[in-house]
């Protein structure tokens, strides 16, 4: 490596400081560079903010009219899109070549909250874990949602209750 000699000069004195050989500092400097020179700038998978407020603005009256997951899916294919599961939550693809463009979050409709609206998670959903928690998990046997009763737990006993008072 061929350096100029007041940037070689420099470098010496900068290890000389931290007690380092020239070629510990200068590994450590070229590996900083390469660490800032390939990480991502933006978090992984969160779409490009250029992108989402006119797709918001897009779809706004959509998602706010749908009254069901069919509709929401109708009304979004008939502008070129499509809602598909993502991990835990849903994804706006575009319709045509099934692009990823981003998270339904990312737009202002979490999946708890549409689940929620439309009362049913959306279909097919393979993660059951929040679908569960909102209307109890599937084929369930307990009171139904509302029930005054389904707050508490009736214990009989075989006898009468001793007090020690």
């Amino acid at each position: 490596m061929i350096l100029p000699k007041p940037m070689l000069d420099a470098a010496r004195q900068i290890a000389r400081e931290r007690d380092v050989s020239l070629g510990s500092l200068l590994r450590h400097a070229l590996a900083e560079e390469i660490r800032r020179a390939t990480r991502n700038a933006k978090t992984p998978n969160r779409a490009d903010e250029q992108l989402l407020g006119p797709l918001r603005a897009l779809l706004a009256v959509d998602f706010g009219a749908a009254q069901g997951w069919a509709e929401l899916q109708a009304r979004l294919r008939a502008k070129g899109f499509a809602l598909r599961e993502a991990g835990g939550g849903l994804a706006l693809h575009a319709h045509s070549d099934g692009t990823r463009l981003c998270k339904a979050s990312e737009l202002g409709h979490a999946y708890g909250s549409l689940m929620r609206r439309f009362g049913a998670p959306f279909p097919g959903h393979a993660h059951r874990h929040l679908a569960d928690r909102l209307f109890g998990p599937p084929n369930d046997t307990g009171p139904p949602a509302g029930d005054p009763d389904e707050d508490f737990d009736v214990i009989e006993r075989d006898q009468p209750f001793l007090s020690t008072r």
